[in-house]
């Protein structure tokens, strides 16, 4: 079984790392020690044949879906319940481009059948938006964050037997999403777009910040996938001629010493409101010859709700 893992950067040894790396493909080698996912995504190219074989709607008030994590039969699905939206300053304010806004951060426990399990709420004040999540064998790790950048974080761990709270460490940046890497003993994450890489030690120092050296898509969820790797999942929001919005989506394998794209294929399937599968929650996971991508990318208010989407591909 697949356990869901959010955005991870494993950092060098050194204090300050290695910024302004250029994402290029490798020599085509499979790394060795890949999880069986990464193992079969690599497998998977442009045509590819997904096939969808659920769609659930989530019948409870979902909000804003923003991280999933697969941990067993239950399924940690993070959103942020909006109260009052942000409004943009005319200029920086303070250093900030816009208003705080009011909202409730949420962890929701589901089963695979869609039923709500358990609603763990999340943040204080101002810091109320939660991020991609990780589950490291133990518990589930989330990043809740204002909803603006360069703003601040509180990273914060569950029990997934108990829905234990803990608050582990704070960030005086907006942390997107988070990792535990239990290959270094680290915690990585990402900053507002994926556009900055952190990396913290078990305690929560930080130990260095890297630019993302990907530009293609912002990097929505990631998952641990072993041998130093990780699988994530994004979108670039773009327009069509005629000015209309348009989401590309897609799924990487990068290296996580340098972000270099090992393996990169977009992900070609849209959700009842129109928005890419890979908009925000998605976790994969491996069984015998399938490999199975879950997403939840619409909001609760959208013109169908949420649904939890299942996609399988036999690459």
């Amino acid at each position: 079984m697949k356990m869901k893992r959010v955005l991870a950067f494993a950092a060098v040894a050194a204090a300050t790392l290695t910024a302004g790396t250029s994402a290029v493909a490798t020599n085509g080698q499979t790394p060795k020690g890949l999880t069986a996912e990464a193992e079969a995504f690599t497998k998977v190219d442009r045509n590819t044949q997904w096939d969808q074989v659920q769609k659930l709607k989530l019948d409870f008030p979902t909000f804003h879906p923003q991280g999933m994590s697969l941990v067993g039969d239950k399924i940690f699905l993070s959103s942020v319940e909006i109260l009052e939206p942000t409004v943009r300053y005319p200029s920086p304010v303070g250093g900030y481009d816009r208003t705080t806004g009011k909202g409730r951060g949420h962890v929701f426990v589901i089963d695979r059948q869609g039923k709500l399990l358990k609603d763990v709420v999340l943040g204080e004040d101002t810091i109320y938006h939660p991020g991609g999540t990780d589950f490291d064998g133990e518990k589930v790790w989330v990043p809740v964050a204002e909803y603006r950048p360069n703003s601040s974080s509180i990273v914060y761990t569950i029990d997934p037997d108990t829905y234990e709270v803990t608050e582990q460490f704070r960030q005086a940046d907006h942390v997107g999403g988070v990792v535990a890497d239990r290959k270094t003993n680290r915690i990585s994450g990402v900053s507002w777009g994926s556009r900055k890489l952190f990396t913290w030690n078990n305690q929560g120092r930080l130990l260095g910040t890297q630019s993302n050296p990907s530009h293609l898509i912002d990097y929505q969820d990631c998952e641990y996938a072993g041998a130093g790797h990780q699988l994530c999942s994004g979108v670039t929001g773009l327009k069509t001629a005629d000015g209309k919005p348009f989401e590309l989506g897609g799924v990487a394998l990068t290296d996580l010493t340098d972000g270099t794209i090992v393996h990169e294929v977009p992900f070609q399937k849209f959700s009842t409101a129109g928005h890419s599968m890979t908009r925000n929650p998605v976790a994969l996971e491996s069984d015998g010859g399938v490999l199975r991508l879950f997403a939840a990318p619409d909001d609760g208010e959208e013109v169908a709700g949420t649904e939890l989407f299942v996609f399988e591909a036999r690459p």
